[in-house]
């Protein structure tokens, strides 16, 4: 059953668990929740504009099938009728997925992608999907079709990016549930920036459409339980990703592990990335404190020496100016001209690249996973601030806000993509602004459960959080 504490929270801040275990028990509906999620989405959206196709008659509609079900007692899944959203980029059956450009054709699309189609099958409710920005190029909310999402702790603020929608949607309470995707940090970074959790999981741990290189779909949530039941129903074989992984017998439900657990295992503490933006210094105090507090539960914290170079960093930046670069010469000059000039500049300062020179530049992508592997092979898991800097400017698309120094505040989460290692990002502080601060947490390949388990010995470690953000007009009441 949910907790006193749960009960007395209104319906839109409970936990997935306890939304399912209320309705097992018919003390809940997923309509009365559905209806009390989208009040609560209606508050805050003006101020931080972080859905797209939000249709609240159709989220009603699958919430009263839910409730059927539940009536029935024969739900389909152990998170039939709990509210979710899912990024802009996650193709959703018979929608349109404009990618975050005005330069997309808006074509429906004929299926559902991987992490859509198992929460359909689940019997989730999609409020709505969320925005991101041009082709999920920028960590930023800045996009020419969506508008300008904020940071829910400070509207002045980006949420991050690219699941920017996503991210500002899980601080501000949204749904419980939330989906995004990442190839260099767009999950881990808004993450980071907007107080919340999240998992990249293993490369093929969540099968995703298209698949490449370093990309993965994973949760968003406030907490590691809710991601973690997430997981269970995301983490299975679908065909249509190359890359996907064989199916895995894992004890989701084992994420709980005691603090006891913490016992002599080997944690890397790793605080310059070594390139990329300073570390700022109240980002780095969060880090140490985390650290001490692994320590002071039985961790064995040893500092690591920075692994990635400025030539790798550069390298996968060039290679996915290329690929943006050629995807934007084959599209017409009109809609091509729609596209962000940030991201035109970015992507045609690679057009008189020799071949050698992408040859190099492609290289980069398995030299950054062989230093990453190496560098983590002594230890359990390897903590890291998620990012050099809390969140900046809500307008700006990048931290430099140079088009050619675009990507300098990735270096500590872009080495996981490419080494196919899960890693994490959970809330470890403030700045003296009271801006959040992400911790990340990378595991070895295939360590999705023990990434989790870390994370949730650090929630319980960390203690009390502070309270959620809440709308403005709410705040000035």
């Amino acid at each position: 059953m949910p907790t006193a504490t749960e009960q007395s929270l209104p319906l839109h801040e409970w936990s997935a668990a306890a939304l399912v275990d209320a309705y097992r028990c018919r003390a809940l509906s997923p309509v009365e929740v559905t209806q009390s999620a989208l009040r609560h989405i209606e508050r805050w959206e003006p101020h931080i504009q972080a859905s797209y196709l939000l249709r609240p008659e159709q989220a009603l509609e699958n919430a009263r099938a839910s409730e059927t079900r539940w009536l029935r007692k024969s739900p389909l899944s152990a998170l039939d009728g709990v509210p979710l959203t899912l990024k802009d980029n996650i193709a959703t059956r018979g929608d349109p997925m404009p990618l975050g450009t005005r330069a997309s054709d808006q074509t429906p699309a004929s299926l559902d992608s991987p992490p859509a189609a198992r929460l359909r099958e689940a019997g989730c409710v999609l409020l709505c999907k969320t925005t991101m920005p041009d082709y999920g190029m920028l960590s930023s909310g800045v996009s020419s079709f969506h508008p300008l999402a904020r940071n829910p702790w400070d509207l002045t603020k980006t949420p991050g990016g690219s699941s920017a929608g996503a991210a500002a949607a899980a601080a501000a309470g949204y749904a419980p549930l939330h989906v995004g995707t990442d190839i260099g940090g767009s999950l881990r970074l808004p993450a980071s920036w907007c107080g919340i959790f999240s998992l990249k999981p293993s490369l093929g741990r969540i099968p995703i459409d298209p698949a490449y290189t370093g990309r993965a779909a994973g949760p968003m949530t406030r907490t590691v339980a809710d991601a973690t039941l997430l997981m269970q129903a995301l983490a299975w074989p679908d065909e249509r990703d190359s890359m996907s992984l064989p199916f895995e017998a894992i004890d989701w439900n084992n994420w709980d592990t005691p603090i006891s657990h913490l016992d002599g295992v080997r944690i890397g503490l790793l605080l310059d990335a070594g390139c990329g933006l300073p570390v700022d210094a109240e980002v780095q105090s969060a880090v140490l404190r985390a650290a001490q507090l692994f320590e002071g539960a039985g961790a064995i914290v040893t500092p690591m020496q920075p692994f990635l170079t400025r030539a790798m960093l550069d390298g996968m930046d060039h290679a996915w100016r290329m690929r943006s670069h050629l995807d934007l010469a084959a599209l017409p000059e009109q809609r091509r001209a729609l596209v962000l000039p940030y991201i035109r500049a970015w992507a045609d300062s690679v057009a008189d690249f020799s071949g050698t020179e992408m040859f190099t530049a492609m290289s980069q992508f398995h030299a950054t996973r062989v230093a990453t592997v190496k560098a983590c092979n002594a230890f359990d898991y390897v903590i890291s601030p998620t990012a050099p800097i809390a969140a900046f400017a809500a307008e700006l698309p990048s931290p430099t806000n140079d088009p050619l120094r675009p990507l300098d505040h990735i270096a500590f989460t872009v080495p996981f993509n490419m080494s196919e290692q899960p890693a994490a990002s959970i809330h470890c502080g403030f700045t003296l602004a009271g801006l959040p601060i992400g911790l990340q947490i990378a595991g070895r390949r295939f360590d999705d459960l023990g990434v989790l388990q870390l994370s949730r010995a650090f929630e319980i470690l960390r203690g009390p959080q502070r309270p959620w953000p809440e709308p403005p007009e709410v705040a000035q009441a």
